[in-house]
């Protein structure tokens, strides 16, 4: 790959060919229980933007610009009100739209916008939007929206590196036994297996499907990447043995970090997800900062960081079974032209296309699972 390439793929700041496309897609910015009224509001970093979000006495959620545009005093130490935030500096206050509301000292109201963008709640989670109006459909998944069953949400401690290198990973299946194998899967006898890789562009993103064999016959696995930056997985995880169905946002904060959130989700017609919604924060690291390389996720945080801070793919090598990652590539350089030439990107719908649960075709014959067990989530 070309280094002009490379820096098309990877930049997220305002402006640049990836921002762009990755601003035309709601993004995660927090949990719903990281706002409580002692502590209302939340600095964030997105797509290489310093903001705030918060939650206004009236229960309202908005984001805006992290500074004041009137001094520039940080508005993560400011005050939330029935209709907005107010700066602690000099009381300049805002509401979600951005639109100025009072300035205190003047004479006069000084009458403008500062930065705002639309927040919106769903399973848990607070999203924004940060890309041209009109903002198009919040959509639905599967795991966020269903209701019969348990819902966790994570925030996993910063990955230190650039938020593609994690997305590759999620079109590369032949890691998974070398990188997760004593930990997540028995490894298989190596002279008696076979295994077969699947991509296929559908209508939100990546379909995958891997077909394995051995000596135990066939099985099955597919779950999609849902473009540009999520990873819809199921697994039985060996503590609790549930089916656990789950989401992998990985949200740029920059060009060189990114913050992984994720939601899970164990259905249980007995109980209600709205009712049974926690959060819980994951570390990747031990206190001395070494990865804990006992747990899956951490074994692909140590692949991903280790590659640097972001990629050089100029200097890399790659095989067959890198069809996965160059489906990938190219797909981000058909949407980014897209937007480009002023059109939707892949999987984006108008704000009037309804709130239809989005149900993902995910098959795991390993575990058991076929879509029509998800029904019983819905």
């Amino acid at each position: 790959m070309k280094k002009e390439e490379n820096e098309l793929l990877t930049r997220v700041g305002p402006g640049m060919p990836a921002g762009e496309l990755l601003r035309r897609y709601w993004q995660p910015v927090a949990a719903v229980a990281e706002l409580t009224e002692e502590k209302p509001i939340k600095a964030v970093k997105v797509l290489g933007e310093e903001l705030v979000v918060y939650r206004d006495k009236s229960g309202r959620y908005g984001m805006v610009a992290e500074h004041c545009p009137h001094r520039g005093a940080s508005l993560a130490y400011g005050r939330v009100e029935a209709e907005g935030i107010r700066c602690a500096y000099h009381g300049w206050k805002f509401a979600a739209s951005g639109r100025c509301l009072e300035t205190p000292a003047e004479r006069k109201l000084i009458d403008f916008t500062h930065i705002a963008y639309p927040v919106q709640e769903l399973g848990g989670m607070l999203f924004a939007y940060m890309g041209p109006a009109p903002a198009p459909a919040l959509p639905r998944w599967d795991v966020m929206a269903w209701e019969k069953g348990e819902r966790q949400v994570q925030r996993h401690s910063v990955l230190r590196c650039n938020w593609f290198q994690a997305m590759e990973n999620s079109v590369d299946p032949s890691h998974l036994f070398w990188l997760h194998g004593d930990t997540a899967h028995l490894k298989p006898a190596m002279d008696h297996y076979e295994e077969e890789h699947e991509f296929e562009i559908f209508d939100y993103g990546i379909m995958k499907r891997r077909t394995s064999g051995g000596k135990a016959g066939a099985q099955v696995d597919q779950h999609p990447l849902l473009f540009p930056n999520i990873l819809r997985h199921v697994f039985k995880p060996r503590n609790t043995g549930k089916m656990t169905h789950n989401l992998q946002y990985r949200v740029p904060i920059d060009d060189e970090s990114t913050q992984v959130f994720m939601v899970l989700f164990m259905p249980d017609a007995s109980k209600r997800a709205s009712e049974n919604t926690t959060f819980d924060y994951v570390s990747m690291r031990k206190d001395d900062g070494s990865y804990k390389l006992d747990m899956v996720l951490a074994q692909d945080v140590m692949a991903w960081e280790t590659q640097g801070r972001i990629a050089d793919r100029t200097k890399e090598y790659l095989g067959e079974a890198d069809r996965g990652v160059v489906t990938l590539r190219r797909l981000m350089r058909q949407q980014i032209d897209a937007v480009r030439q002023g059109k939707a990107p892949l999987g984006v719908k108008p704000a009037d296309a309804g709130d239809k649960v989005i149900e993902l075709d995910v098959i795991n014959e390993r575990i058991g699972l076929h879509q029509s067990q998800t029904e019983a989530a819905a």
